[in-house]
C-alpha cells in the first residue's frame, strides 16, 4: 500500500518520510506546523515579512536537524524551541544596530487562543510587535513561553535584573496601549 502524506497522518510517519528525504512528507510537516509556528515567529517580529523569514529559516533548521529529534517530548515543542532559538539568534545579530520602531504590516489572522476574538488577538499581537526588541523578546520568553528570568538572561546574554526590568517596562507599555485602545472604543 502506498502512503500519501497528509495533515491527518501520524507525526512519526511524517518524520520518517522526511528523514528519507521525501519532499511530499516535508511539505506535509510544513503544512501541519507552519500556522502555529508563524504565530510564534510573529510574536518575535516587528512585521510579517520578518516573521516569514524567521519561519523559513526555522524550518530549514528543522529539516537539517530532524535526525536529532529523539521523541522525548511533543514534536511541536521541539519545533517551537527551534523557532525561538532562531529568533534569539536574529535578535543578537541586530542588537548591535540601532532600529527605530515601525508599525509595518499587520499580521494576517492566525490561530487565536480560546476565548479571544480574532480582532482582540490581532490587536494584542500588534501591540506586542510594536514593543522595542528587548522588551518584546523578554515579554515573549517570560509571559508566553514560560521561561524564568535566569533562563532568559542566559539566552539573551543579559543580567537577570535586566530581564526583570524589561518585563516590567514591556507590561507597562502594553497596559498603556490597552488602556488607550479601550478609551477609543468606549
Amino acid at each position: 500500500m502506498l502512503l500519501r502524506p497528509g495533515l491527518f497522518m501520524d507525526v512519526e510517519l511524517i518524520i520518517q518520510g522526511c528523514l528519507l528525504g521525501d519532499r511530499k512528507f516535508q511539505k506535509a510537516l510544513f503544512d501541519r506546523f507552519s500556522g502555529k509556528m508563524m504565530a510564534v515567529c510573529m510574536r518575535y517580529s516587528k512585521h510579517k515579512m520578518e516573521a516569514e523569514d524567521l519561519l523559513q529559516d526555522g524550518f530549514i533548521k528543522v529539516f537539517q536537524n530532524l535526525n536529532q529529534y529523539k521523541s522525548e517530548g511533543p514534536f511541536e515543542q521541539w519545533i517551537r524551541r527551534i523557532m525561538i532559538n532562531n529568533a534569539i539568534k536574529k535578535y543578537h545579530k541586530k542588537s548591535n544596530q540601532n532600529e527605530f520602531l515601525s508599525s509595518d504590516d499587520m499580521p494576517e489572522m492566525f490561530e487565536a487562543e480560546e476565548g479571544m476574538t480574532n480582532l482582540f488577538y490581532n490587536e494584542l499581537i500588534e501591540m506586542v510587535e510594536e514593543l522595542p526588541d528587548g522588551y518584546r523578546m523578554v515579554f515573549n520568553l517570560y509571559a508566553i513561553e514560560g521561561y524564568s528570568h535566569k533562563e532568559i538572561s542566559e539566552m539573551l546574554l543579559i543580567e537577570e535584573s535586566t530581564s526583570r526590568s524589561q518585563l516590567v517596562k514591556a507590561r507597562k507599555v502594553l497596559q498603556e496601549k490597552l488602556m488607550n485602545s479601550q478609551k477609543v472604543t468606549i
